[in-house]
């Protein structure tokens, strides 16, 4: 079976990375971009960039942290219309040669010596994209906050029996 490769790929080989580790900036060519359109499932993607540092981090694994941003189109969940917004979010991710540790859920593995820095960025945005956009300044219509502000009204109470006093033992009303 032919493994498919990432839409938005960038590796680095790790043994390049010295000890005080690695600054790298990528960007998603047109292509890379309308592929990673698809993959995230928005209308379109103009850009991806995303700079990042790459440092050793305990037993022989690598601490990647920085921001990713990207300028794309999405659809209200409101107004069904299109909108374009730039995004950004941060990057923090632990990558080991083997798998271990207390909390093997947070840490990837690097395969064949390398990271793929550009897959990296393609996860943050595919994670942190707001599953529900709105355009800019958008609210739900009844949602009050479009309403003018009235007074708060509290309803009086009603005693749960008060609807059994008008009736009589045979369940009619008296």
């Amino acid at each position: 079976m032919k493994q498919q490769l990432p839409e938005f790929s960038r590796s680095i080989e790790v043994a390049r990375v010295g000890a005080q580790g690695s600054r790298e900036r990528i960007s998603a060519d047109a292509k890379e971009c309308t592929a990673l359109s698809r993959r995230l499932q928005v209308p379109g993607v103009h850009a991806v960039s995303a700079d990042l540092n790459v440092r050793p981090w305990r037993g022989g694994g690598y601490k990647v942290t920085g921001e990713v941003t990207a300028d794309i189109d999405q659809v209200s969940v409101i107004s069904l219309e299109t909108f374009r917004s730039v995004v950004r979010f941060p990057v923090e991710r632990y990558f080991l040669p083997h798998g271990g540790g207390d909390s093997e859920d947070d840490i990837d593995i690097i395969e064949g010596g390398a990271i793929d820095l550009g897959e990296v960025a393609a996860e943050t945005l595919g994670l942190e994209l707001d599953p529900y956009p709105r355009k800019p300044g958008e609210t739900f219509e009844g949602d009050g906050s479009n309403e003018a502000t009235e007074p708060d009204v509290v309803p009086a109470k009603v005693s749960p029996f008060a609807v059994l006093k008008g009736r009589d033992r045979n369940g009619g009303k008296s």
